[in-house]
């Protein structure tokens, strides 16, 4: 039984890699050596998608159950750009770019996150009313190097997170954090310096 269910398994990882080895060449992703995906993952849109090298994208809760029952889900819009730099860790995670979103070497980012850089609506109605949809706010978000965000985690557009600094588990982050501390909660608070 064991030996059975063992091929099954293999044989779901190798549709896996095939089927995101057609997605990336068909959404001509740049990637560096080593990327890592374990899992199916969801990738849309028309722009542009880089990634570092040793990048490891867990898309399933096989591989990080932390995340429920969610996958990495990247969208990348029309002349938007979505950088990702080397030794990255992201697990079962949605990221929607709408303008441009940096996330630099050295970050991990928990199961069940999402990143943001747009409000996706207006806040006004007659906006949201009219076709196509008007006055949607976007601002670049950029995760700086050696980040931690913590799973459950929301960043939202406009945020830059300075190097080497924590996101708690569950947190909004609405406002940018400066380099080396601890941020928690929603809404999102400063808590400690990382000495």
């Amino acid at each position: 039984m064991k030996k059975l269910y063992d091929l099954l398994v293999n044989l779901w990882f190798l549709k896996s890699k095939v089927t995101n080895f057609i997605k990336l060449s068909l959404f001509k992703v740049k990637t560096g050596k080593n990327l890592k995906i374990n899992g199916g993952l969801f990738l849309k849109g028309r722009g542009l998608l880089e990634v570092g090298d040793d990048v490891t994208i867990n898309s399933n809760y096989f591989f990080n159950p932390i995340g429920g029952q969610t996958f990495t889900s990247i969208v990348v819009g029309k002349n938007a750009k979505l950088s990702i730099g080397d030794r990255v860790g992201i697990s079962n995670t949605a990221i929607y770019c709408a303008q441009e979103i940096v996330i630099k070497n050295n970050v991990l980012i928990g199961g069940d996150c999402k990143i943001y850089d747009t409000d996706f609506h207006s806040v006004k109605i007659e906006d949201r009313l009219a076709i196509p949809e008007q006055n949607i706010q976007t601002k670049p978000v950029f995760i700086a190097s050696g980040v931690f965000i913590g799973t459950g985690s929301i960043i939202l557009k406009g945020v830059k997170i300075g190097e080497n600094s924590v996101v708690a588990a569950g947190s909004v982050v609405s406002k940018s954090i400066p380099a080396n501390e601890i941020w928690g909660g929603n809404p999102i608070k400063f808590i400690k310096r990382i000495i």
